[in-house]
């Protein structure tokens, strides 16, 4: 039995063996797909996430996190069943994608505010892409057509919220992780009460927190992306020794029974290791594809977000004791649903053709093409409008609450 428990171990140095040999194999392409991620890193998601970093660091720090938390309380347990600290994650999460919402998952789970199961269900939903992502890369650079923004906004944030409302049942019942203040009187005192006690708890001068803010965001940012370059040299070499061919016919036997287009493969096989080269595999695959196939190959690619965005949640994770099988099977669960909503919603929302004389060039990633919407000014206000609509909703049901009670 011994024997046989060991033989898995096994597989990850065979591996590692077997990917350290491509790469000596093919040096070249592994260098200038290497070059890539690094450009994506820098160019992208450092200055896209390095802030949100800071920003939640700090503001766990000051206590604004546990006064949302308050806040949010009487709408995040009955609906998701997570403690009201997790609508802040939501609002991140949705404001500024993968993998904010795993990093603040992980945080609050070091702080003793969520259990386990309550740190899965949350890093189950608020695991998404961002607005800027949506709109900027994929609508307009990859399908040439701003319109579709709509529809793959609907199907990826809709989808995302019946995830959390699934996951609500995932893990037995337990007591409250984080109950809060549940003395009488307003929700808003109560909240304001929460933020205070939780900046005396802290107890750390402005100058201590900050430097610790920056070390711990750096931190992330480079796991995240060594984790980047290391996808894009792997995927690179996958292509280059035809590892991958019979993924791809398999692939294309099973879109085929299904009609869909089997053209469409690149797109999911590529975006079931890396969630840009999917989305851009599905937005141009040709105009003779059916608009509404790729859309719906695209909404897959996003809600599942690539193995390189799963690595990048296990290494945030690692250190908590949540799993990664319930964040694995809600990724597939976002991926059906969120191709099941855009079908359903291809109707209503359905986008015009794209103009004919619009170029079929590829997207430029750099910092330039994307100065009209850059993302950091547009994701803040994202998270501000979605907490404070979050926030407006939890007061109402509060209110709602003792209305009722005062009526019986």
């Amino acid at each position: 039995m011994s024997g046989l428990r060991s033989k898995p171990y096994y597989i990850v140095p065979v591996l590692a063996a077997a990917i350290a040999f491509l790469l000596l194999a093919y040096p070249a392409p592994t260098l200038e797909a290497a070059v890539r991620g690094v450009s994506i890193w820098w160019d992208i998601l450092f200055p896209a996430l390095f802030p949100f970093f800071l920003i939640s660091e700090m503001m766990l720090g000051f206590g604004l996190v546990h006064f949302f938390g308050a806040l949010l309380d009487p709408m995040m347990r009955p609906l998701f069943r997570v403690p009201g600290i997790g609508g802040f994650v939501m609002a991140m999460g949705f404001a500024s994608g993968y993998p904010v919402g795993a990093r603040l998952t992980a945080q609050l789970w070091e702080q003793k505010l969520v259990n386990r199961e309550e740190g899965e269900r949350l890093v189950a939903f608020t695991t998404t892409s961002d607005p800027v992502f949506l709109i900027g890369a994929v609508s307009v650079g990859f399908f040439h057509n701003a319109k579709l923004a709509v529809l793959l906004a609907a199907a990826h944030y809709g989808s995302a919220i019946l995830v959390g409302l699934i996951m609500r049942f995932h893990g037995p019942n337990k007591p409250d992780s984080h109950a809060g203040d549940k003395s009488s009187g307003s929700i808003f005192v109560r909240a304001l009460r929460e933020m205070h006690n939780a900046r005396l708890k802290d107890g750390r001068p402005f100058g201590t927190m900050l430097r610790q803010a920056v070390e711990s965001s750096l931190r992330m940012i480079f796991v995240i992306g060594g984790l980047v370059v290391f996808f894009s040299a792997i995927m690179e070499v996958l292509r280059h020794s035809h590892a991958l061919d019979l993924f791809y016919a398999s692939v294309q036997s099973i879109f085929q029974s299904l009609t869909i287009p089997p053209v469409l493969s690149d797109s999911l096989v590529n975006g079931f290791f890396e969630v840009t080269l999917g989305a851009k595999a599905a937005g141009e695959a040709g105009t003779q594809i059916p608009l509404m196939f790729k859309t719906i190959l695209a909404s897959f690619v996003l809600a599942w977000g690539g193995l390189s965005v799963h690595g990048q949640i296990v290494s945030l994770l690692h250190t908590t004791n949540i799993r990664y099988t319930p964040f694995l099977t809600a990724r597939l669960l976002h991926g059906l649903l969120a191709s099941v909503l855009t079908v359903v919603l291809w109707k209503g929302l359905q986008p015009a053709a794209a103009p004919a004389f619009l170029p079929a060039a590829a997207p430029d990633f750099s910092p330039a093409a994307f100065h009209w919407t850059w993302p950091i000014p547009m994701t803040l206000i994202g998270f501000v409008l979605l907490l404070g609509v979050m926030g407006l909703a939890a007061l109402l049901h509060s209110i709602w609450g003792k209305l009722g009670r005062a009526g019986r």
